[in-house]
């Protein structure tokens, strides 16, 4: 891509998993957008099924490496991170397509203020482009584990035309500062899949870092084109990393609820919901999570964070 040196580098990266084709089909749209000066790192996590060359092919501008193994998305994410050199760092779902003037006021953002760590744009859905997924996230409950997307579902009516604080970015199109970075280290790859960018906005809350939705830029994303809705291995990843986030960043007697409420609430009722919608492969999945905790309930490296190395 073309450069201009007074304009800061922007570090785009994203990760593909057996789906060139909807990941070529991302590059196309960022091939179109209006700034200048960017990166573009594509990670193929060990796909078995697909032939990642074909991005290479098609996009020579574009940074391809190609994994021996599949390393989770915090893990992948992280390789490039490691691997880049923008001042911002913009993680971008394979299944998303962009705008082409959304990274401007992303930037615009980031630069009007050197504590705000990450930012989110306002993101739709792609077959549904009147629907929002995203306008921002109020914080995660301690007991439940669980968050409420600020606008999720709704139709886009012009009710959320200004930029505002959210608990979190959105994992599907996160811009994260570098110095944050440096600050609070890469994401922690205990996760594997789900809930890593929001242990990751957690941190920098701690760290006084502040986290935005940005009303004018916008991207459309496809969601869940990888694993798909209700599937074993979402429902698996799922729970498994929200109880991962819950006992990485809940202490004391909410720490204490929590657990009380997953064991006496939470656990029967999504059990008994699988099975009475005849679901033993969802059940078997939810029950295969909470097995890995108890596998791994004294396992220490779940709570330390990998760093930037520069």
């Amino acid at each position: 891509m073309n450069s201009a040196p007074s304009l800061p580098l922007i570090s785009i990266i994203t990760v593909n998993y057996n789906h060139s084709e909807v990941t070529c089909d991302m590059l196309q749209s960022l091939s179109q957008i209006t700034y200048p000066n960017i990166e573009v790192i594509v990670i193929d996590n060990a796909s078995p099924d697909d032939n990642p060359g074909i991005i290479k092919e098609r996009f020579p501008w574009v940074t391809l490496i190609l994994n021996a193994e599949n390393l989770g998305f915090a893990g992948a994410n992280n390789e490039g991170i490691q691997r880049s050199r923008g001042d911002y760092i913009l993680l971008l779902n394979n299944d998303t397509v962009v705008t082409t003037g959304f990274l401007e006021p992303l930037i615009r953002k980031m630069q009007s203020d050197p504590l705000i760590g990450a930012i989110s744009p306002k993101i739709k859905y792609f077959y549904e482009p009147d629907t929002l997924q995203f306008t921002g996230i109020t914080p995660i409950n301690p007991y439940t584990g669980r968050s409420q997307g600020i606008g999720f579902g709704k139709k886009d009516t012009g009710q959320f035309e200004i930029d505002t604080l959210s608990a979190f970015a959105h994992g599907a199109v996160m811009m994260i500062s570098r110095e944050a970075i440096r600050k609070i280290g890469l994401m922690s790859v205990a996760y594997f899949l789900y809930y890593e960018e929001l242990d990751w906005g957690y941190r920098l809350r701690q760290a006084g870092y502040k986290i935005y939705y940005v009303h004018d830029s916008l991207v459309f994303h496809k969601e869940s084109v990888s694993i798909g809705r209700l599937s074993p291995l979402k429902t698996y990843y799922l729970n498994r990393s929200r109880w991962l986030y819950i006992r990485r960043n809940v202490n004391g007697y909410k720490f204490l609820i929590s657990i009380l409420f997953q064991f006496f609430f939470s656990i029967p009722k999504n059990s008994f919901t699988y099975l009475l919608q005849g679901r033993k492969d969802l059940f078997l999945a939810y029950h295969s999570a909470l097995w890995w905790h108890v596998k791994n309930l004294f396992k220490k490296d779940l709570f330390g964070n990998p760093c930037l190395n520069e």
